[in-house]
């Protein structure tokens, strides 16, 4: 288990905390539509983190071709129809370029300013020329006003328990998961961004903002820098 990160609940956990079994219950949301809107029909994506598919096969679905890459065998034995690589994101090098590079479920925010850059950096090293990088962020209100819960429709119970500073910037984590007959937890480490801190950790890689997809700025399009400038 990483240092601050632990998950409790049934089945195997992570070394990020991330129970599989929760993972392969937890529903896509929107984001599927949101990702469809943002790229051309039928790209090729390049799913950083992927887990056990939540995202990937409602892509697959859609259309795309999906490469999904994660650190955990365990994850990636339950993703169905796409090509799977394991390995942390920082230390990929595929020596390939995809239409799209997802980084998604808020990685973008490990507490780890190297790990970071390093996972902006695969990212880059990994978009066309003419490509994109679609990035989740946490939501502004994210660490505010807790707990606070969301009831997913299929009648799922989401709680962001508590976020607690631990220094240098960096805040502890604690999410809870209920479902009928069973719960699951996950502490982890994550580091706030505004809006301008973002965006000058996407220029430290090589990107700038495209557009932010929607109105609460947290589902955001990114380009390499050479292409705004053309």
């Amino acid at each position: 288990m990483r240092a601050g990160h632990q998950g409790t609940g049934p089945g195997p956990i992570t070394p990020d905390g991330c129970a599989v079994e929760l993972y392969s219950r937890l529903s896509a949301g929107d984001a599927p539509d949101i990702i469809t809107a943002a790229v051309p029909a039928g790209a090729r994506i390049l799913e950083l983190g992927s887990g056990v598919g939540r995202m990937t096969h409602p892509l697959l679905e859609r259309g795309f071709t999906v490469t999904a890459v994660d650190e955990s065998a365990e994850m990636l034995e339950r993703v169905r129809g796409a090509r799977t690589i394991r390995s942390t994101i920082e230390d990929l090098d595929l020596g390939e370029r995809f239409d799209v590079v997802l980084l998604a479920s808020f990685l973008v925010h490990t507490g780890d300013v190297q790990e970071r850059q390093a996972r902006l950096s695969t990212c880059a090293r990994h978009v066309a020329e003419d490509g994109c990088v679609l990035i989740q962020r946490e939501g502004e209100d994210y660490h505010t006003n807790l707990p606070h819960e969301r009831v997913d429709p299929s009648g799922y119970t989401v709680r962001i328990a508590s976020s607690e500073p631990v220094g240098d910037g960096v805040n502890s984590v604690h999410a809870e998961y209920e479902f009928p007959d069973a719960t699951w937890t996950q502490t982890f480490l994550t580091r706030p961004l505004t809006k301008e801190q973002f965006e000058e950790v996407l220029a430290e890689a090589g990107l700038k903002v495209d557009k932010y997809l929607t109105e609460d700025r947290i589902w955001v399009r990114a380009v390499p820098a050479s292409q705004q400038m053309k």
